[in-house]
């Protein structure tokens, strides 16, 4: 199956997210130049499964994992040094939870 042109730029955002850097599904869509589009992102998100694409890195825009794997990735962003309360990002290295 082929990416629209805006899959595409998701695809590249997240690709481009740097370890700890830890994002919203709308900063996504943002970057991707459509930033009302977090929708889009979330479900883009939803389908991969595990590749190189560090989906593990985009989270709600209240820093809340999203249902799908979540201790999978509570254990990959703990070890970029990510702190989580109850399944929520509190702080992180960089990114939208930076501090």
């Amino acid at each position: 199956m082929s990416k629209s042109h805006f899959e595409q730029r998701m695809w590249r955002a997240v690709e481009q997210l740097a370890d700890g850097e830890v994002v919203s599904f709308g900063d996504v869509a943002g970057r991707a130049g459509r930033p009302k589009a977090s929708r889009a992102a979330g479900r883009m998100l939803s389908k991969i499964r595990d590749t190189d694409l560090p989906w593990w890195r985009v989270v709600y825009s209240n820093g809340k994992l999203p249902a799908c794997r979540p201790d999978v990735q509570t254990e990959r962003l703990q070890a970029e040094g990510v702190t989580l309360e109850n399944g929520r990002v509190v702080s992180a290295p960089l990114g939208r939870f930076e501090g």
